[in-house]
């Protein structure tokens, strides 16, 4: 896919509306239009990556970074992992076998209470 068409390189642009959780030159954060959670965001990196699987060892400084944002945003979310039975789910889907729907890698992060997490 071209990132010219892809939808969420448009929402990172700005082109598509999204309910914004946050931004800053490499990822941004929105909330899911479909929440599967009480709280359902979804965290891109601004480059268009098609998939997890797309990513090889020059992506691991990209995906590290990626990864300690999403408990830093949890804890904004207020699902964060502060002892007891409180934290988060992260999900990345990969390929379709994988449940992904739109072909721009994201983590999705969910938390909340409620009877989603007895998913999987």
């Amino acid at each position: 896919m071209n990132h010219d068409d892809c939808l969420f390189c448009k929402i990172a642009a700005g082109k598509i509306p999204s309910k914004k959780v946050y931004e800053d030159d490499e990822f941004y954060a929105f909330h899911d239009i479909r929440p599967a959670a009480p709280v359902h965001v979804l965290v891109i990196p601004r480059q268009h990556i098609e998939a997890l699987s797309n990513c090889g060892l020059q992506e691991a400084p990209l995906l590290g970074r990626m990864m300690t944002l999403l408990p830093r945003l949890a804890a904004q979310l207020g699902v964060d992992y502060t002892g007891g039975n409180t934290g988060f789910r992260t999900v990345i889907n990969t390929g379709p076998g994988g449940g992904q729907e739109v072909y721009h890698l994201h983590a999705h992060i969910l938390g909340g209470p409620g009877p989603w997490l007895r998913m999987g």
